[in-house]
């Protein structure tokens, strides 16, 4: 029997498609952030200010990762209890294929970011990823880790199959976290057994997965000393660790290159765990979001966690697990950073914003002043890795920032008062009418070059006075609009300037 061809991935579903967020370069064996695309995903207004759920699906090559992920994207977009979907249905969203040559390169991450409510009310944005297939003929034993070491350091939910030699720098990471923060760094592992063949010893599922896990994980005296401390350390590193095996597909899904997804090709062993795995990870009571150091990120946040990630993992050596530590320390620090400034410049725009009257300079400053020091506030409550001397060096940098945010405040109230806009139109008409005086006057006592320089003066101050006009018009040559406002603040300061000095010298002598 042959099947229709798999439905193209163009064809979106629920309008999304996979965005590679991290591209491996293969010939190099090096990684690049495509920080544009991570940007448009978690900077939408809609969700950079919410916690956000991570769930990676990351392991070796062929062992289902996109075909398990496009599952998930049925659970989330129908959230019903027939979310696995008809018989006839075939499965789009992430590339996959059978067969042994890998599909996916780098990490993926799905264009629509979820928003999902849980059961206490709060809203959580879930973002799913899937990586590169690691440990094929492509991959080196750095491509693995560095891989592992994204996907766990960025997740809250991590389903993968993986090797004890990718494990130990990153139990290493843990063991130094722990030590910053005395809280376990990484969240949920879940380790995902496809193909499991010995139900009669552990059944299918959770159950039957933890206590395969259990006994893969006991410390055992008689093991070697490497392979006890991994064993250790994945407990310490990970807050929650879980195990699920699931059956074979069935064969029409291993040996029909045709194979689209379609439940009537599946096993219903494999379907009805299927259907128990997805709300496990899923289901709005069980979404686990991201913490780093003990606190909740944001989406906002999490784009500073992959930039700093990012710049410790382009070396040829793997990075030293202190490198990695402050590398989190860093991001740690400027989401801290981000979230303040956020927080002032949200009061700021409901003090001065765009909509907003104009209000006077001093009142303004002393706003600014309240608002800083809050700011300040804010960013020293959150709970940061680095230490006391780190963590000064970013509260300076969120002081300088919020003198600057100011700065651009003033000017925008500046502009809102109807005496400074008019300020430049004012001067030209009275340099033009000075002008224009100073040449009668000397025309009159038969100085006529002066008189000549004043009307061409006069003329030059006309022309200003149109251009400024067109350009406040049009919008266009906006430098040009600029450098007359310039001139024409030089001249009014001056003026004032001498209007101060001879009112001084009014009442030195009154």
């Amino acid at each position: 029997e042959s099947h229709p061809p798999r439905v193209p991935l163009e064809e979106k579903v629920g309008g999304a498609t996979p965005v590679q967020i991290v591209v491996a370069n293969e010939e190099e064996h090096s990684f690049s952030l495509q920080e544009a695309a991570l940007e448009r995903l978690l900077l939408q207004d809609e969700v950079q200010d919410l916690n956000v759920v991570v769930v990676s699906v990351a392991g070796a090559f062929r062992k289902g990762k996109s075909f398990l992920l496009d599952f998930m994207l049925r659970y989330m977009y129908k959230q019903t209890d027939s979310w696995i979907g008809g018989e006839e249905e075939p499965l789009t969203g992430f590339s996959w294929r059978g067969g042994c040559e890998r599909e996916t390169t780098g990490i993926l991450a799905w264009s629509e970011v979820f928003v999902v409510e849980k059961p206490n009310g709060c809203k959580v944005a879930v973002l799913l990823l899937d990586t590169q297939g690691a440990f094929d003929s492509q991959s080196t034993i750095k491509d693995c880790a560095t891989l592992f070491a994204l996907s766990t350091m960025t997740s809250s939910v991590q389903v993968r199959t993986m090797s004890h030699s990718c494990l130990r720098l990153f139990t290493e990471y843990g063991r130094l976290a722990l030590e910053e923060v005395y809280e376990k760094p990484f969240q949920t592992l879940m380790f995902l057994i496809r193909d499991w063949s010995y139900p009669y010893e552990h059944p299918y599922g959770l159950d039957g997965g933890s206590s395969f896990l259990e006994k893969r994980l006991q410390v055992k005296q008689n093991q070697h000393e490497e392979l006890q401390n991994v064993r250790k350390h994945i407990h310490s590193c990970f807050s929650n660790i879980g195990c699920f095996l699931l059956p074979h597909p069935g064969l029409r899904v291993a040996t029909n290159p045709q194979f689209d997804g379609r439940l009537r090709d599946i096993d219903e062993d494999f379907q009805r765990e299927l259907e128990n795995l997805v709300p496990t990870l899923l289901s709005p009571e069980n979404l686990v979001e991201k913490e780093i150091g003990g606190v909740k990120i944001t989406c906002r946040d999490l784009l500073h966690y992959f930039k700093a990630y990012m710049k410790i993992y382009q070396g040829e050596e793997l990075p030293h697990p202190k490198s990695m530590l402050q590398a989190t320390a860093e991001a740690n620090n400027l989401a801290a950073v981000a979230g303040a400034k956020d927080v002032y410049n949200k009061s700021m725009e409901q003090v001065c914003g765009g909509d907003k009257p104009y209000m006077s300079p001093a009142e303004l400053e002393r706003r600014h002043v309240d608002l800083r020091q809050a700011s300040v506030r804010h960013f020293r409550a959150i709970k940061k890795m680095g230490g006391e001397d780190f963590c000064r060096r970013y509260q300076e940098q969120l002081e300088a920032e919020l003198d600057e945010a100011y700065a651009n405040f003033g000017k925008h109230n500046d502009g809102k008062n109807i005496f400074f806009a008019a300020r430049t139109p004012a001067t030209l008409f009275a340099v033009m009418f000075a002008m224009y005086v100073a040449s009668m006057v000397t025309g009159f006592v038969g100085v006529n070059s002066v008189a000549t320089l004043c009307n061409l003066v006069m003329g030059v101050a006309l022309t200003a006075l149109c251009v400024w006009a067109y350009v406040k018009y049009s919008g266009e040559f906006r430098e040009v609009g600029g450098a007359i406002d310039q001139v024409a603040e030089t001249l009014w300061e001056q003026v004032r300037g001498h209007e101060s000095l001879l009112l001084q010298d009014g009442t030195k002598s009154l």
